[in-house]
């Protein structure tokens, strides 16, 4: 019969060759007092949780909503920054259109996950609709005249998307390289991600696309007024967003941050009104007259 310490001893040796043999192996062993020992014969209980601990840890993921990103160069990494569904894109559209003060559009409607989806489509289908509408704006307009041959103008396509993506692209950029800058030299300033200044930009956008349709309607002080419109409703969404992160800042750079950002944002509306919408000038043509020439017959007296 075996003494207790040479039952140790083996325990020990099992222990040491299952650890040799898996190392990331966890064991636990829980071994009988000497009393129990000599009554149950002295079991020992060896356990190996390393598959359990694996399905805790890709359960947790999965309940956290953690996912694993690859680089830049993969699918995965870009397929992140589209990961919305039709309700929240929708929801962000109206709050987009409908500012209210003391909603901060980032919090209360992007709320830690901004997309490129919205501001993407956003921005594709307000380049063909302010150059479409320009183009039957122009038509409309020399439609009585006789001297005007209509030609698709396929340039303005070209033309819109580069400002407006320009635009919604460099002047975020800018802003959030700003505040950036900000929050490194006044400590109390706070600040958005590069990805949510673009997302607010992009959805800003949203009610030019309706005012650009409308625009085709040819009487200028009504396009005035929905310019104007347009301007208050997507420049509010701008204001509210940043000036929260501003206003802690010293009151020139707030108001001058706050100034810069209202004055591009009209610059856009302005300049896409009167390139893309420019009212048509008739000139009355002259007809010029021949004057009239009298013939005086002179007769030769002989």
């Amino acid at each position: 019969m075996a003494s207790p310490n040479d039952l140790h001893f083996q325990e020990f040796e099992e222990a040491a060759e299952l650890l040799s043999a898996d190392p990331k192996a966890s064991t636990l062993s829980m071994s009988a007092s000497d009393t129990s020992a000599t009554a149950g014969g002295g079991e020992d209980v060896k356990l190996d949780l390393s598959e359990d601990e694996e399905g805790q840890e890709e359960s947790s993921e999965l309940l956290g909503g953690q996912k694993p990103s690859g680089g830049f160069w993969t699918f995965e990494y870009y397929e992140s920054f589209f990961n919305v569904d039709t309700v929240q894109v929708l929801d962000r559209v109206k709050g987009s259109v409908l500012p209210l003060p003391g909603k901060n559009f980032i919090k209360h409607y992007l709320r830690s996950n901004p997309d490129l989806y919205g501001p993407f489509w956003i921005c594709v289908t307000l380049v063909f609709s302010v150059a479409i509408s320009g183009n039957l704006s122009t038509f409309l307009s020399e439609m009585g005249n006789p001297a005007y041959h209509y030609r698709p103008q396929f340039h303005r396509v070209t033309i819109a998307a580069v400002v407006i993506f320009m635009y919604a692209w460099l002047v975020p950029i800018g802003l959030w390289g700003f505040l950036t800058w900000r929050q490194g030299a006044e400590r109390q300033i706070g600040g958005y991600s590069f990805l949510e200044t673009v997302c607010v930009y992009g959805y800003s956008l949203f009610i030019y696309i309706p005012t650009s349709v409308l625009w085709i309607i040819p009487f200028e002080w009504l396009r005035w007024t929905l310019i104007l419109v347009a301007m208050i409703i997507s420049g509010s969404v701008l204001v509210l967003t940043f000036w929260p992160v501003v206003r802690d800042d010293t009151k020139v750079m707030a108001v001058a941050t706050v100034v810069t950002i209202v004055v591009l944002h009209t610059l856009l509306a302005i300049g896409c009104k009167m390139y893309f919408f420019q009212t048509a000038i008739h000139v009355p043509t002259l007809i010029p007259t021949t004057p009239s020439t009298h013939i005086t017959l002179a007769t030769n007296s002989h």
